[in-house]
């Protein structure tokens, strides 16, 4: 298995589950790593973000590509 880097945060739920599926579909090796804490009721995603995607390094630029788009979509609407 390639080793894995952190990518980008990402901001929510919503921007997560979509990015994955997006991901999932092109068949980008990635894993979604949510900072929610159980014990803190989720102050980590209060303050650090949803969470983070990582992937091999040569994933790097496609994800980031990926997700500019789907931020973009987001805001035209």
């Amino acid at each position: 298995m390639e080793k894995f880097k952190k990518i980008i945060v990402l901001n929510n739920e919503v921007e997560a589950r979509l990015l994955d599926a997006v991901l999932q579909e092109k068949q980008i090796q990635h894993l979604m790593r949510s900072y929610h804490d159980t014990a803190y009721d989720g102050l980590w995603q209060q303050q650090q973000g949803w969470g983070h995607v990582e992937a091999p390094e040569k994933h790097r630029d496609q994800i980031l590509s990926i997700y500019r788009d789907l931020r973009a979509d987001d805001t035209d609407t």
